[in-house]
């Protein structure tokens, strides 16, 4: 979807710095809609039984068909009708030249794949963490859950005011998005670091659910906060013609990472994998750190 809605705002014409601007609404609006497909999941398993959340699910994605079937295709071509440069060959024998000869490319790639590899292993470990800490009265996962959902809402609605802030006082507006990532890849890193600590300190973690709590709600917020600024710098660095194929040559990093998180979760403590999945958003951080000052010269064209 990513790939078509870059080239279709190009295509219109329409201006680049909304582009930003609509990765945050589509940040702010998937935090939204989980929070309250939450709600709606509650009262269809409270009226229709189990199976009442998949039956809404069937008919949310029929109602999603309907709505995209008249949207007009495109195949990120350079020039409309252009089907030859577009086919699944094309994208990806043109898309590792791409990759391998410019540097960039490959940044944004395994940045993304450090970074959302990193969260994947933190949804697999929130809900488990939480519940071997048994606080008092125990943990209402669908509470933290929405909550959670909250945070990245409240991250894709800070993604602006963010960038206006870094432009005003730090850097030019070309190299905002840069620096935002960098700043929430730390954010994130520092965030994770806390249950590391807390979970691997020889006194009870049951005295850090509080602090554990709110570093999840933050790594959330950094969720909703790097989904834009990532889709505005891919927008911005990789072509595209080649963005399909490219962001698919990027799974086998990122699926790499995610496989590697969830072994680490049956084979090492709680402390240790959050301590992993801290070490790959800084990881993410400082591979993201090198690009800044690089917006002022950045031209991507393909091939």
């Amino acid at each position: 979807f990513e790939s078509w809605m870059t080239t279709e705002h190009r295509r219109r014409g329409f201006p680049e710095a909304w582009l930003a601007r609509t990765y945050s609404d589509a940040s702010v609006g998937n935090g939204t809609m989980a929070v309250l497909a939450g709600i709606v999941a509650q009262v269809l398993e409270d009226s229709l039984g189990h199976i009442g959340p998949f039956q809404g699910a069937v008919a949310l994605t029929a109602a999603a068909l309907l709505m995209v079937s008249r949207w007009e295709e495109n195949y990120g071509e350079e020039k409309e009708g252009d089907h030859a440069n577009s086919s699944l060959y094309h994208q990806f024998t043109e898309g590792w030249k791409a990759t391998l000869t410019d540097s960039r490319i490959w940044r944004i790639g395994m940045t993304q794949a450090l970074s959302e590899g990193a969260m994947y292993t933190f949804v697999f470990m929130w809900v488990p963490t939480l519940l071997s800490m048994d606080p008092p009265g125990g943990v209402p996962t669908g509470c933290v859950f929405s909550s959670l959902m909250i945070a990245i809402t409240i991250g894709g609605i800070l993604f602006q005011p963010l960038e206006s802030f870094l432009t005003r006082r730090f850097v030019s507006p070309a190299n905002a998005s840069e620096l935002s990532a960098s700043l929430i890849y730390v954010l994130a890193a520092a965030s994770m670091a806390v249950p590391s600590y807390c979970l691997s300190t020889s006194s009870s973690s049951s005295h850090c659910f509080e602090n554990i709590l709110a570093s999840f709600m933050v790594v959330e917020c950094c969720v909703g906060l790097f989904m834009p600024v990532a889709g505005t710098l891919r927008s911005k660095y990789v072509p595209d013609a080649l963005q399909g194929g490219i962001l698919n040559i990027f799974r086998l990093p990122l699926n790499a990472v995610v496989v590697a998180g969830t072994y680490a979760t049956d084979h090492m403590d709680p402390g240790e994998v959050f301590a992993v999945v801290s070490a790959c958003f800084l990881g993410a951080a400082a591979l993201q750190a090198t690009m800044i000052g690089g917006g002022d010269k950045n031209k991507k064209k393909a091939d």
